[in-house]
């Protein structure tokens, strides 16, 4: 069976199995990687970070011994799904009207399956890369990491050491922006995460009475304060690549500081790249009291900020100026923005690729707003990048799937993506 044959019914097998974070750790999948992998003779070693909370390394022997190897990356785990909300099972692998449906279609297990699915057919074929490849199949990427690759990249960092270069998720996918232009956007850059605790105190008392410090009412004007706050734009060198690109795509002059001149010709993308021009601040949950009657002595709120590279100590300056006098700020979880330029030989044979399959492929560079595992692996010397390959339809909001409802891919599109990774793989 060839590999694009294969990759659906891999898929679909892979959503079956619940690797919801973090109610349902990734062991099982770990484990049914590894079986994949053996049953055409690739060898494995499965790491837990603690029970359960397990991934799946391989490696691939190229054909060139003294190159430096490049490392495949791809998490197991997904965000929970409520049944009730979808139109299909989420963990049913369904595959119907030529999409397969379920939570990780998109993030990420679509590019496990293709991964796997080349691999095996090689491994079947006798076909080798001319370098090394370096298979990590990795747990926690939903939470950050740390039971992941984090933990990989601190306690075995041995496994990818030589690696010079890295590929996962969020990239290489098209965005149309007229019947005859296609995009797709190779992830260079993403931004950092900093997630912050804000607590406000005061004296406790009794809700029948006038009380002058409320640490509810501090704490609700501290996060009204940050949640409407306008963030300045900043305009990064990978937004300034993808802005030029544009203008010379659609023959147009189009400024990177007027958003609203370029963001709309972007589609559904746009949801996303419109928050790569600007650090962010969004209030996700708060908690206070114990009784409709007691003022409470606490009161507290989770802020999730986005740090665009370089802009880490502006973002919490502005922060620290919002939150007023009686609030306090810890940093609950913080990781680095990641940045790299668009050239180099390995951009080369992913544009190659690319346009090998699609002759309309227009390759460009841009910022990812969340986070990934590169993170984790550029701490190791490594330029990563995002190229999960995928020709989409343009009709497709594929923006509104990542950790949304109805998530799926189209199989012609995980077709095209195995098409395009056995390009890339033979070449660079």
């Amino acid at each position: 069976m060839s590999a694009q044959d294969e990759v659906t019914d891999l898929l679909v097998e892979l959503i079956r199995i619940n690797t919801s974070n973090p109610t349902h750790p990734e062991r099982p999948a770990a484990e049914w990687v590894a079986a994949k992998l053996d049953e055409v003779g690739i060898d494995s070693q499965i790491i837990e970070a603690s029970k359960g909370r397990a991934s799946t390394i391989a490696r691939i022997e190229g054909s060139d011994p003294s190159r430096a190897p490049l490392l495949i990356h791809g998490h197991l785990d997904v965000v929970p799904a409520d049944a009730s909300e979808w139109t299909v099972d989420p963990f049913g692998g369904e595959v119907k009207d030529g999409f397969v449906w379920g939570r990780g279609a998109i993030d990420m297990k679509d590019m496990d399956a293709m991964v796997l699915a080349l691999v095996r057919d090689w491994a079947r074929t006798g076909e080798k890369p001319p370098r090394d490849i370096v298979l990590a199949f990795v747990s926690d990427e939903e939470a950050g990491g740390r039971q992941g690759a984090h933990y990989l990249v601190d306690h075995h960092p041995d496994l990818f050491a030589d690696c010079t270069e890295a590929i996962s998720e969020v990239g290489g996918y098209s965005i149309s922006l007229n019947e005859q232009a296609r995009i797709y956007a190779v992830q260079t850059a993403e931004k950092g995460i900093d997630w912050l605790r804000l607590k406000a105190k005061s004296v406790p008392g009794h809700g029948s009475m006038v009380h002058d410090s409320n640490a509810v009412t501090r704490l609700a004007e501290a996060v009204s304060r940050i949640g409407t706050h306008e963030w300045p734009i900043v305009i990064t060198d990978t937004v300034r690549a993808l802005v030029k690109g544009l203008s010379e795509v659609l023959q147009r002059d189009l400024d990177p500081e007027k958003a609203d001149e370029w963001l709309p010709l972007l589609g559904g993308a746009a949801r996303m790249l419109g928050a790569t021009i600007r650090n962010t601040a969004n209030p996700t949950m708060l908690q206070a009291g114990y009784k409709a009657n007691v003022i409470p002595s606490t009161a507290e709120a989770t802020i999730d900020c986005r740090f665009l590279p370089g802009e880490e100590q502006a973002l919490l300056d502005t922060i620290d100026e919002l939150l007023g006098e009686h609030v306090e700020r810890e940093i609950e979880v913080s990781d680095i923005a990641v940045e790299t330029s668009f050239d180099g030989a390995l951009v080369d044979a992913m544009s190659a690729a690319l346009k090998a399959e699609d002759p309309g492929a227009i390759p460009l560079p841009y910022l990812m707003s969340g986070g990934t595992d590169a993170k984790s692996f550029s701490t190791l010397g490594m330029r990563c990048f995002g190229f999960s390959p995928l020709l989409l339809p343009s009709d497709l909001d594929f923006m509104s799937m990542f950790h949304g409802i109805d998530e799926r891919v189209p199989v012609e599109g995980l077709q095209f993506g195995v098409r395009v990774l056995e390009r890339l793989l033979r070449s660079c």
